[in-house]
């Protein structure tokens, strides 16, 4: 996200450091959430699996979005499309309940809205927000339609070379 709050991937500057942070969360995590806007923007990658770019952080990256399992909530969707993804079979509440009680690897959470509808069920244990030092001046905002405040509790940061930093967060209380 932006320095104003901006959730666009296109606001961002995404480097080789900050693909291959994303890279090893992604390696080290059981699951990844999206809904079906954030899922189609993410098969972006697909073709770089197997026709890599010639950028080592982005082709690692394009292995890495290919090989986790992804789970799609979607009316919209029919089918995935790619062989590590799947539709949900479950509301999302009771999905995330259920990995939870799993394979003890992080759940990701891909999309603004799963983040959202999650955090109104209080289902995120822990947020990790990257901060691009861009000014967005408008936007879809990330946090939007909340009816109640969430306090949080800063337990870490990351800085990156170009300027990002990494926020990370657990709900306080």
């Amino acid at each position: 996200m932006t320095l104003d709050g901006v959730c666009d991937h296109t606001a961002g500057l995404p480097d080789p450091e900050i693909h291959q942070h994303y890279t090893d969360l992604l390696n080290a995590a059981g699951t990844i959430l999206y809904g079906s806007k954030t899922y189609q923007l993410m098969k972006y990658w697909q073709p770089f699996v197997q026709n890599p770019s010639g950028e080592k952080a982005m082709d690692n990256f394009a292995l890495a979005i290919d090989k986790i399992p992804k789970i799609v909530f979607s009316h919209q969707l029919k089918n995935t499309e790619w062989a590590s993804a799947e539709m949900s079979d479950q509301p999302l509440s009771q999905k995330v309940r259920d990995l939870k009680q799993q394979s003890g690897k992080a759940v990701l959470v891909g999309s603004r809205s799963l983040i959202i509808q999650l955090l109104q069920l209080n289902l995120i244990d822990e947020f990790q927000l990257c901060v691009y030092p861009v000014i967005a001046g408008s936007g879809l905002p990330l946090f939007e339609d909340l009816n109640n405040r969430t306090l949080l509790k800063l337990i870490k940061t990351k800085t990156f070379g170009g300027g990002a930093v990494i926020f990370y967060y657990k709900p306080a209380g």
